[in-house]
């Protein structure tokens, strides 16, 4: 337990991690003074990777510990849920580098190989969230930042009432119609086994232990009638002349959804890979990793028998249903890489453009949207329905929805990975207890996709807790967003009855209502300019925390969001990173980082409160205090990055935010001697300001080299990232005094 206040500040991935190199700095400087620590843990893919080979310390395992003490507090910023594509090119990019791992065995055969795919493979999808998330979620957009769009609303697409967007979902033969779910009543070790149609068992989990009173869950994906589903949608987006997309989500569900995505592609392109079958093979494709594995493999082919090859590939092209575009200007479609399109922030993008996406030309066009698993689908279907019949949401008055999620250790679908098969032939899937009980079981095929989820019952009661003190202090309605006709909903639902029992909702308004349900009721509030809690499972908190600050401040990296531990501690989450990767490749063709940290700036605010509480350190909470009058300023002048080059950038922003910090810090009468080392800090970077200014400015347009993507190397990102010397002489002097 830390005696000191301190924050364990996340060294991440892309875009985030570049803004670090900016932002960090200027948080040390200004920390320095009122004697909190600042510590640095990587939880990048990169440092996963090394962390698994034993070449650097499991900075991820040591944080998972933390999370459980009382004193912690984190800075958790948007980290790289690896897919297989994303994973091997992170490799490639550390053995250049010198460290020595092995290639990611995509076949295993020798029992290295497998214990060196099962090493990767804890790195890759939902590492980090399970590990980290000991507590429910409070996600909100601050008062500022709502305040801000209000003024200066950003642009919205105009729906009509003859749009053809809509999504399109199974309903039969998908994880929400073959769930089963149970609560246990007692503790258990249980074990999950294959019973083969001829009668062989193979172990498929050795040890789940189970406590008494939490959720299990199983169910499966029937393989076919997932393969019925995309051939019927596929034709049908042909027929009716619309844009084909598949909205899954391959980096976080990176046992199911890589599946889900590879049968999809496989069956766009049947007659393709029917007449290529051999080469294909040779190859070495895997269509789970799109297209792009294919265009990828078949670099190595002759010059000839390439052209032959991709000429066939563009006559499927065309043949097929037009599809959405991830970049028009590249080629690369819908169904290039699994982690391209990622639902929770694929949808809100194409709902708030007016329910378009982008075509091979670079029009717009409307869009049949295939989210297979009928569990959520629903909800983007009500919005979709709410805009064709109203409008476009306004901005500009539209009422907010905060969510409180349910995610506390590895809850629901997202703690699913280890528990996630496909079906390696006709025959039974089932769930033993200690006692060799059946607690659940599935008849499957070869192929299908089992899963089983778990959900404490302790994450439960504190979730309901944390919903009922959201609507007290908010004094705002609370809907959970539950589906009595789901099996698991089901259970949750008189979980939640019992709990509701345990607090005083006298006054309260607390509702339970199916998902897309829900959904319209807080759309028919929020046109009023009302705010609605969405109190949701983590898969709908994961998407919602994006759905509705897209829709209602144009993003979700401007949003609070805050983890109270369930052992006391605190994280601190800074937003979502689904837009990192483009800002990267921008900012190695321009030396322009468009990332937004304002996310990060409220997190910040919201950290140093914590350990004021934690610590009774009233400097800690002098920090958060001017830190929240900054962030204020920073919104009144507009301090964002700018669209386009020869604007402020990423780290024109964080110039700002100091200045504004300091001048606050300095102006404050609550501790004289922050106040005194404050004054001069705010004195010399006001009397700087043109000139920081113009040495930001005057390295945009050039490529950057970063010396890495993955794993940049240290000397040349700072150098790129803290360009202005005077900026940096005026934080030495901070640290120094």
């Amino acid at each position: 337990m830390s005696t000191q206040p301190t924050i364990l500040y996340t060294k991440t991935d892309e875009a985030p991690a570049l803004a670090t190199y900016s932002l960090l700095p200027i948080v040390e400087a200004f920390t320095r003074s009122a004697g909190i620590s600042v510590q640095t843990r990587d939880i990048s893919l990169a440092g996963r990777i090394l962390a698994a080979f034993g070449l650097q310390p499991d900075h991820l395992a040591e944080l998972g510990k933390l999370c459980l003490e009382p004193t912690t507090n984190i800075i958790k910023l948007p980290n790289i849920s690896a897919s297989v594509p994303q994973l091997k090119a992170a490799v490639a990019e550390l053995k250049a580098k010198g460290h020595p791992l092995p290639d990611y065995p995509e076949n295993p055969q020798t029992e290295e190989e497998k214990q060196i795919k099962a090493k990767y493979s804890k790195v890759m999808g939902s590492a980090v969230n399970p590990v980290l998330r000991e507590g429910n979620s409070d996600r909100r957009a601050p008062k500022a930042v709502k305040d801000y769009a209000r003024k200066h609303p950003h642009s919205m697409g105009t729906w009509n009432r003859d749009s053809k967007t809509r999504v399109s979902t199974m309903g039969s033969g998908d994880f929400f119609s073959n769930e089963k779910s149970i609560t246990l009543a007692a503790a258990t070790e249980a074990r999950i086994e294959f019973v083969g149609s001829d009668g062989n068992i193979k172990l498929l989990l050795p040890k789940l232990p189970l406590l008494a009173g939490e959720i299990l869950d199983a169910t499966k994906m029937e393989c076919q009638a997932l393969i019925a589903f995309y051939e019927r949608e596929m034709q049908r987006a042909k027929d009716e002349g619309v844009l084909l997309s598949l909205h899954l989500k391959a980096t976080m569900m990176k046992v199911s959804d890589p599946i889900l995505f590879g049968h999809a592609v496989r069956v766009f392109l049947r007659e393709f890979i029917a007449k290529h079958q051999g080469l294909l093979g040779q190859l070495g494709v895997d269509f789970n990793n799109g297209i792009g594995d294919l265009l990828a493999k078949a670099e190595s082919l002759p010059e000839a028998d390439k052209r032959s090859l991709l000429a066939d590939l563009s006559e499927a092209y065309a043949k097929g249903p037009s599809l959405a575009m991830v970049n028009s200007d590249k080629g690369i479609t819908n169904l290039h890489v699994p982690s391209d399109v990622i639902v929770d922030a694929s949808m809100p993008a194409m709902i708030r453009g007016g329910g378009k996406m982008w075509n091979a030309q670079g029009r717009e066009e409307d869009t049949l949207a295939l989210i297979p698993d009928s569990s959520y689908a629903g909800v983007y279907q009500a919005v979709i329905d709410f805009c064709r019949e109203n409008g476009a949401l306004d901005p500009r008055s539209m009422g907010s929805v905060p969510n409180v999620g349910l995610m506390a250790r590895a809850a629901e679908e997202y703690g699913s990975h280890n528990k996630t098969f496909e079906a390696p032939g006709d025959g039974l899937i089932r769930v033993i207890d200690a006692q060799n009980q059946t607690l659940l079981e599935h008849q499957v095929k070869a192929g299908d996709i089992w899963r089983a989820c778990q959900t404490k019952d302790a994450s439960i009661a504190d979730w309901v807790k944390l919903a009922v003190q959201r609507a007290r202090l908010s004094n705002t309605p609370a809907v959970f967003w539950l589906d009595a006709k789901r099996a698991h909903d089901a259970q949750l639902i008189c979980k939640v009855e019992h709990y509701l029992k345990d607090h005083d909702t006298s006054g309260l308004d607390l509702r339970i209502l199916a998902p897309a349900e829900a959904c319209s009721f807080s759309l028919q509030r929020i046109v009023k300019g009302q705010d609605t809690i969405s109190v949701t499972g983590n898969v709908l908190r994961d998407y919602n925390t994006d759905l509705f600050p897209i829709l209602e401040v144009g993003t979700s990296a401007k949003m609070l969001s805050i983890v109270p531990l369930m052992n006391g501690g605190g994280l601190f989450e800074t937003g979502a990173g689904g837009s990192a990767p483009k800002h990267v490749q921008q900012f190695q063709q321009e030396n322009y980082l468009r990332w937004d940290s304002l996310g990060e700036f409220f997190a910040l605010a919201a950290s140093f409160e914590h350990l004021a509480n934690t610590f009774h350190s009233t400097k800690a909470r002098v920090l958060a205090e001017t830190l929240d009058t900054a962030n204020g300023k920073f919104l009144e002048n507009d301090r964002s990055p700018g669209r386009k080059l020869g604007t402020l950038d990423n780290r024109g922003s964080h110039f700002y935010l100091a200045l504004y910090w300091a001048q606050a810090l300095a102006e404050q009468t609550s501790d004289a001697e922050l106040a005194a080392s404050f004054k001069p800090v705010a004195s010399a970077m006001g009397a700087a300001e043109s000139k920081i200014v113009a040495e930001l400015l005057a390295v945009q347009g050039s490529p950057a080299d970063l010396g890495g993507y993955y794993s940049p190397d240290e000397k040349r990102a700072n150098a790129a990232l803290r360009p202005s010397p005077t900026l940096n002489a005026i934080l030495d002097s901070l640290a120094a005094a």
